[in-house]
């Protein structure tokens, strides 16, 4: 069976747990690009709640650009702001060490279209969790997928994402905040380092 959904900037946790069941993960890139989305946005937690990390588009998150063409806007400098959000919220968090310098260096890598970020975060994350995955891209667009096939494609939705069934861990502000289910990988892997594949299979 093969999962075909929309590329993430560091999916929520949902994605990588579904992908259990799936022999090839396909991601979307003749769709044209949609608004309110995890196609460049993350969410991770911090002291004071939820963070939303989203990345600047040339031309704007109103363009209906295809997904293999959006570029990210070299006018504000995200990678660094994001990396520093990021530093700042987990730099305390048990597996942060453990993450960090690969990380920091995916950070400091200059990516033109956001397909490419966003694939480069997948591949980054299933080496941490030791997942290895079949993945491709679509060769064209097609609306409707026969058997075979599980179609994802705005599914998993900044207002839906906390409705999927909630991988259970520790989380590093839970006790002043509460649990947030659902958010990006980074906030497992951070958290929970090299046992956050057997949580996400369990």
């Amino acid at each position: 069976m093969e999962l075909i959904i929309e590329s993430h900037y560091f999916s929520p946790l949902i994605f990588y747990k579904s992908s259990f069941d799936f022999t090839n993960i396909k991601f979307e890139q003749y769709e044209s690009f949609q608004k309110m989305s995890f196609r460049n946005r993350c969410v991770i937690a911090g002291a004071n709640g939820k963070i939303i990390l989203s990345i600047p588009l040339q031309n704007g998150r109103e363009q209906k650009t295809l997904m293999m063409d959006v570029k990210i806007s070299d006018a504000q400098r995200w990678q660094k702001d994001h990396w520093k959000t990021i530093e700042s919220c987990y730099n305390k968090s048990p597996w942060f060490e453990f993450c960090k310098d690969e990380l920091q260096e995916l950070y400091s890598k200059q990516f033109i279209f956001l397909l490419d970020w966003n694939l480069a975060c997948f591949e980054w994350s299933i080496d941490k969790l030791n997942m290895p995955k079949n993945h491709s891209l679509t060769a064209e667009f097609i609306k409707n997928y026969n058997e075979g096939f599980d179609d994802w494609r705005n599914k998993i939705l900044p207002k839906n994402y906390e409705d999927f069934e909630a991988v259970k861990y520790r989380q590093v502000f839970e006790e002043r905040i509460g649990f947030f289910p659902n958010l990006s990988i980074l906030d497992l892997l951070f958290c929970e380092g090299k046992n956050a594949r057997e949580i996400l299979a369990g």
